[in-house]
């Protein structure tokens, strides 16, 4: 069903047909490969999509999601396996799920080489499904972005978001009250000049095209997902260092102003949960900031390394 729908993100390094029990990929030209992998979902976000039967953006979700995990080393992404698990298949659903992992895919150069369609009716209630994925990348290892490199008065620059991408959605559905009215998705309001539903659903936004060519010039990354902004930032920071932000550098998007109105929410609470805006913060030197800033549309710089 998914073959003609997966065979457009092949390239010459995809060596094996589809139905194999194993994906083959033949990895070329490096000197001296590090291979980087991740995993993860997209958490109730598809709960919201379920109501509004919007399946293309959660395949682009997760697939988004595992490349710039994998980015945040310095790596390439080379290919991706998926796992669908569902009470009983709906075609409709499964082909836009595989659709928009194809077309994430394919924007990232990444092949979509394998994966698995579980009919779990004992588990799942009907219509109710879950996704997950797993990503494969590559870097030559004198090129990994890593905590050992950042030093005291490096610049963090931050990379906007377009939403919330993945994380949060357990606190919006609590917020505005969705599953008990997903009606609600439905509504305009004035603060978003569109439904709640379209910006919820919004594609987590994948940054390996945009970064791809500036890794050379920075050090680490951080992919600012469940948690927020400190805690994924810290992840990349060494022992003995921390990191000084400057709060007043930018305006959240007015998603996150309406949510924490509409819900009462503690600032506290906010920065913990979402992403505020920030989807990757870049870790460079000094002497690189300008020509990243240049490069990278709508980047800032949001603060540095500290002792």
């Amino acid at each position: 069903m998914y073959e003609p729908i997966v065979k457009t993100t092949f390239n010459k390094n995809t060596i094996s047909p589809l139905g194999l029990f194993g994906g083959f990929y033949e990895l070329k030209d490096y000197k001296n490969p590090v291979i980087v992998s991740s995993t993860d979902g997209v958490g109730t976000k598809l709960v919201i999509s379920n109501y509004l039967r919007k399946y293309h953006n959660l395949g682009q979700d997760i697939v988004n999601h595992c490349i710039n995990d994998v980015l945040t080393s310095g790596a390439k992404p080379l290919f991706f396996l998926d796992y669908i698990a569902v009470d009983s298949l709906v075609i409709e659903q499964a082909e836009g799920l595989v659709e928009g992992m194809a077309e994430s895919c394919r924007d990232s150069g990444c092949v979509l080489i394998g994966g698995e369609t579980a009919q779990l009716s004992g588990v799942y209630s009907k219509g109710q499904f879950d996704i997950a994925g797993f990503l494969v990348g590559v870097v030559e290892k004198d090129l990994l972005l890593e905590p050992a490199k950042v030093k005291k008065d490096d610049v963090l620059i931050g990379v906007p978001a377009n939403g919330l991408h993945t994380n949060g959605y357990s606190l919006v559905r609590k917020v505005f009250n969705i599953d008990k009215d997903p009606k609600i998705l439905n509504k305009t309001f004035n603060e978003l000049n569109t439904t709640l539903g379209e910006v919820l659903t919004i594609p987590h936004r994948s940054y390996y095209p945009l970064l791809q060519p500036i890794l050379s010039e920075i050090v680490a990354m951080a992919h600012i997902t469940g948690g927020g902004l400190i805690e994924n930032l810290m992840r990349v920071i060494p022992p003995g260092l921390n990191v000084d932000i400057d709060y007043d550098s930018w305006k959240p998007q007015n998603i996150f102003r309406l949510i924490q109105t509409q819900g009462n929410v503690s600032d506290q609470e906010m920065w913990s949960v979402f992403n505020m805006g920030v989807g990757m913060v870049l870790i460079c030197d000094q002497n690189n900031v300008s020509n990243i800033l240049t490069k990278i549309e709508d980047s800032w710089i949001i603060g540095k390394v500290i002792e």
